[in-house]
């Protein structure tokens, strides 16, 4: 008699039928996708690689939450939307998030509360979070089959900081304090290959070398033939980065900033573009260039492409409109031609501002409150363990569907966020989806492929 029990009551009746709620539905829960989450999981097993890497200084004999446990409940619930640890005072009694990290729906005892996951993200020690950094570099290795020739993309984005949080840093661009997290993605997958918190300040040319030189060779160890293209803007085409791949035989295409030098270089090429476009009826006309250039720090030339493009532009406080060449340079080691380069190769890095959205925005990986440095970098870990399950979710789904190709917010709305009746039996536990679920037949498919192949 210690359970308090909520009594029916009555609303708005429905053509005259008196319309009464009450709280006698059984154990349910309302994000029925973390079925797929679970599934995911047991297909990459990110989460497990993860906990396996996390120190564990608890007495074994008083452990009541096992770490796969707190970082795959704290993972799926990322990529359910909760994104912040109290959450789990919440979700620590779901049935399904029960079922996610292994334990009986109604006979388990509750996930950890939030007052364990937060010390489960302070535990690491500096050197501790590299190793989960590390983590993840040898899941992306082991999960994705490589080719002969692999391009990852390198950026950065802005994070603001709400507090007297470790690294911030004031960003005059954005008129305030915070961090620009780094991100690598693999661009023939869009899978994510690491995270990094740093301070929100263009990156010096040794730390671009040092994060490339580090994910290299990592990744060496299990892609020891395949050669790699390293592809960023301007903050990332650092004379010491460019050095570093060409005496490792690596490959990269980097923006590059222009001045004078450069400028007179395609001088020639931009008069005639003017002509042709003074002379087409074409609102803009484009035109590529590519030649050696040896900037004073450099130790040796290197091939840089331009990108010529005239168009008519308005005069500030004017009427009239005039004509105006927008030239923008690339530097890199590949072999092609200037036009191939640029709009085939360079400009698809377009997708990683994409993949950083849905890391960031739908995935909320800005939300690094912790005072600790270290804590927040643990964090932004658990947030792209969160991004590998639904991308694994994402990569089950037919390519026939409009879903294939889809945001993580969609799929959100479209397959977690339904609602289910656990009931739990001796012998079985039976989940009881809505018949009217709209994507029933979808996450019917899903969960199949999700599914080993073996008994």
């Amino acid at each position: 008699m210690t359970d308090d029990t909520l009594l029916p009551f009555d609303v708005s009746s429905v053509r005259r039928k008196k319309l009464t709620i009450d709280f006698d539905g059984g154990n349910q829960s309302s994000d029925g996708g973390l079925l797929l989450l679970r599934e995911a999981e047991r297909q990459l097993g990110v989460c497990r690689r993860l906990a396996e890497a996390m120190p564990d200084r608890r007495d074994p004999d008083r452990v009541r939450h096992a770490m796969f446990e707190m970082v795959m409940a704290r993972a799926s619930a990322i990529a359910c939307g909760y994104e912040d640890a109290i959450d789990l005072d919440r979700l620590r009694h779901d049935p399904l998030m029960k079922v996610a990290v292994g334990r009986c729906p109604e006979t388990g005892a509750p996930l950890a509360s939030q007052s364990t996951i937060s010390r489960l993200e302070n535990a690491p020690s500096k050197t501790e979070a590299a190793r989960l950094s590390a983590a993840l570099l040898d899941q992306f290795g082991t999960s994705v089959k490589s080719g002969k020739l692999e391009v990852l993309d390198i950026d950065d984005t802005f994070c603001a900081a709400h507090g007297g949080q470790q690294l911030a840093f004031w960003n005059a661009h954005h008129d305030e304090r915070g961090f620009a997290s780094m991100h690598i993605y693999h661009v023939a997958s869009g899978r994510p290959v690491a995270t990094i918190l740093r301070p929100a300040r263009t990156p010096k040319g040794t730390e671009v070398r040092t994060i490339i030189k580090h994910v290299t060779k990592r990744l060496r160890r299990h892609w020891p033939k395949t050669r790699i293209v390293w592809r960023g803007d301007s903050h990332y085409g650092r004379v010491e980065a460019m050095e570093w791949a060409e005496d490792n035989d690596e490959d990269y295409i980097f923006g590059l900033a222009g001045n004078s030098v450069l400028d007179a270089l395609v001088a020639e090429t931009a008069d005639y573009l003017r002509f042709h476009h003074a002379m087409s009826s074409k609102a803009k006309l484009r035109s590529f260039a590519s030649f050696m250039y040896q900037a004073g720090s450099w130790k040796r030339p290197r091939k840089v492409v331009a990108r010529l493009e005239c168009s008519l532009q308005p005069v500030a406080g004017e009427t009239g409109m005039r004509q105006e060449v927008d030239i923008r340079y690339v530097v890199t080691s590949l072999k092609g031609s200037a036009q191939h380069l640029y709009e085939t190769v360079y400009c698809q890095r377009g997708q990683m501002e994409n993949l950083i959205k849905l890391h960031k925005t739908q995935l909320a990986s800005d939300r690094m409150s912790c005072h600790s440095a270290t804590a927040n970098q643990v964090r932004l870990v658990l947030h792209t363990a969160a991004f590998w399950l639904m991308h694994g979710v994402r990569a089950a789904i037919p390519k026939t569907s409009p879903l294939a190709k889809c945001e993580f917010a969609t799929i959100r709305e479209r397959l977690i966020k339904i609602g289910a009746r656990v009931i739990e039996h001796i012998a079985r536990i039976r989940v009881q989806l809505p018949t009217s679920c709209p994507e029933g037949a979808l996450f019917r498919t899903v969960a199949l492929r999700l599914m080993p192949s073996g008994p």
